[in-house]
């Protein structure tokens, strides 16, 4: 693992090293990405019946099977991983960037948004992508007074992140670490010689985020903080687009 300085702003740098690593690594990491993550299963277990919603960078759409009373439309930067995501009937798969969501505004009663926004390396393209799924989002009813109603239908979105504050994982990242960070991917593949193993290691670009930052990008996107927490080396918040 190392450190890097991103070009801030910069899509070619995202291209380089998101984009097309996900692009070569696809069918090795959607063999890894099977089980749900806790919060993310609940969330989508207590949508109501016939909810629609988004998986915004859904990779190989695992959480499309989590509850079939909802509908959801995926959608994934990599081609290669759109293709898992569409085996996924009768939920609709499409290749989209976070940025330019191909999606109506105001039209959808929940998104998901699982370890992506990460990817983007700068704080401007962050907000602007918190902000991209938030437009996608019926405008709350709900009153500042009481953002957190759990009775709230719609209009919600569930965001993660990967954390700065890792001290007990494998990874030992921690606060006053850097936070723009490069992190490799190890895949093997099985040489023409039998017995033997070839490995090849991709770097994927993460921004770390630091506690309290995740909330921050949602109100500057124009959202408010419904609930939040910590799981897993993860930084999630559920968020309420404003009216």
């Amino acid at each position: 693992m190392g450190t890097t300085s991103p070009n801030q702003g910069s899509q070619e740098y995202e291209e380089q090293h998101v984009h097309n690593v996900y692009e070569q690594i696809a069918s090795h990491f959607s063999s890894t990405r099977y089980k749900p993550w806790p919060i993310v299963q609940r969330f989508l277990q207590e949508l109501p019946p016939g909810s629609v919603g988004l998986d915004v960078g859904c990779g190989n759409g695992k959480y499309l099977t989590v509850n079939p009373n909802v509908f959801i439309v995926a959608s994934d930067r990599s081609v290669n991983l759109v293709k898992f995501a569409s085996q996924h009937r009768p939920h609709a798969s499409v290749v989209a960037d976070n940025l330019s969501l191909p999606h109506p505004s105001s039209s959808f009663d929940f998104a998901i948004s699982v370890a992506v926004v990460h990817h983007l390396s700068s704080h401007p393209r962050r907000v602007q992508a918190i902000a991209a799924i938030l437009q996608t989002l019926q405008p709350s009813p709900e009153t500042e007074q009481n953002p957190s109603n759990s009775k709230h239908v719609g209009g919600k979105a569930l965001i993660y992140v990967w954390a700065l504050e890792q001290k007990a994982s494998r990874r030992g990242w921690d606060e006053g670490d850097e936070q723009d960070v490069m992190v490799p991917w190890v895949m093997k593949t099985k040489s023409t010689q039998v017995g033997n193993e070839n490995s090849e290691t991709f770097h994927r670009y993460y921004h770390l985020y630091r506690q309290g930052e995740l909330e921050g990008d949602i109100v500057e996107a124009g959202g408010r903080v419904a609930e939040s927490g910590y799981e897993k080396d993860n930084w999630w918040a559920i968020a309420v687009r404003n009216k």
